[in-house]
């Protein structure tokens, strides 16, 4: 099977899962995310976990294309600079998601968009064919 596939496979449906979660249980999610922009161990084990996630993705899918398969590249290497900046600048990090996450508009709105990203390589990995 293609990278590109199996990664579209991989990431879609976990991306539809946690917006629909992030749509159903707002107000946990609100906490959790509020948790999760603490200084602390927390922060610091997603900021490792997202820096090996996003290097296994650029390692396998470092393609620029310009087609569908850049959007899987572009993840790889968001996850793997948001890792670094979780572990290295946490201050900066902290600063950059109490922003994005300022309320609940901003959480429906990442839900709906990490929703379409699912449905979007859902689509491509299962359905269409290349």
């Amino acid at each position: 099977m293609d990278r590109s596939l199996f990664l579209a496979r991989l990431l879609g449906p976990t991306f539809i899962a946690v917006a629909l979660g992030m749509l159903i249980n707002l107000d946990v999610y609100e906490s959790m995310i509020a948790e999760g922009l603490r200084p602390g161990i927390l922060f610091y084990l997603s900021g490792l976990l997202s820096l090996l996630a996003g290097l296994a993705i650029v390692n396998l899918h470092n393609r620029w294309e310009l087609d569908w398969r850049v959007i899987i590249t572009v993840l790889g290497w968001l996850m793997t600079i948001g890792g670094i900046m979780r572990i290295v600048l946490p201050q900066v990090a902290l600063a950059v998601g109490s922003t994005i996450y300022s309320g609940r508009t901003s959480t429906v709105v990442a839900a709906l968009i990490t929703g379409t990203l699912g449905a979007f390589l859902s689509f491509k990995g299962y359905i269409q064919r290349i």
